[in-house]
């Protein structure tokens, strides 16, 4: 895999720091792969994170938004099956502990999740506020307006 150098950037720039750790974290290969995610758009500023989450209840997830950075922890509980004295013989599906995190994008928000056949669901919006949002501006001319004279006031 390729490394990049972006200490010229950080030399030359202000203020892109967080733009220059993201791009350290997405050209990293340390991520790892469990649990398996999406990632989908499902709107013109509407997405969805699903995780699959098999084997997790409710009461063993958790989601927490700060700033931009939404975290997805799960962690299982010592006695899954609510036996004391059962003994797995085989274990095949992964009951360890996760933590995936995202970084979100400005004004992102985490409107909804839900837990449905495995899947956990994070459904969010991009909210841009109406002073961030773009705005026409009108064009005045240099010159100033021609003035009208009215005949019958100058008679």
């Amino acid at each position: 895999m390729r490394t990049y150098d972006l200490t010229p950037f950080y030399r030359s720039t202000v203020g892109f720091d967080r733009f220059f750790n993201l791009l350290d974290q997405v050209t990293s290969d340390g991520s790892p792969g469990y649990p398996p995610y999406n990632i989908e758009r499902t709107g013109e500023n509407a997405y969805r994170i699903s995780v699959a989450v098999s084997g997790f209840s409710q009461g063993e997830l958790s989601i927490v938004a700060k700033e931009n950075t939404l975290t997805i922890k799960g962690e299982k509980t010592a006695n899954e099956n609510g036996k004391e004295k059962s003994e797995v013989l085989y274990r095949g599906i992964a009951a360890r502990a996760f933590e995936r995190v995202f970084q979100l994008a400005d004004f992102v928000q985490v409107k909804n999740a839900s837990l449905e056949n495995g899947l956990l669901h994070v459904d969010l919006v991009r909210e841009i506020p109406e002073a961030k949002k773009p705005r026409s501006i009108p064009i005045n001319s240099g010159a100033p307006a021609p003035q009208v004279v009215d005949a019958s006031v100058a008679a």
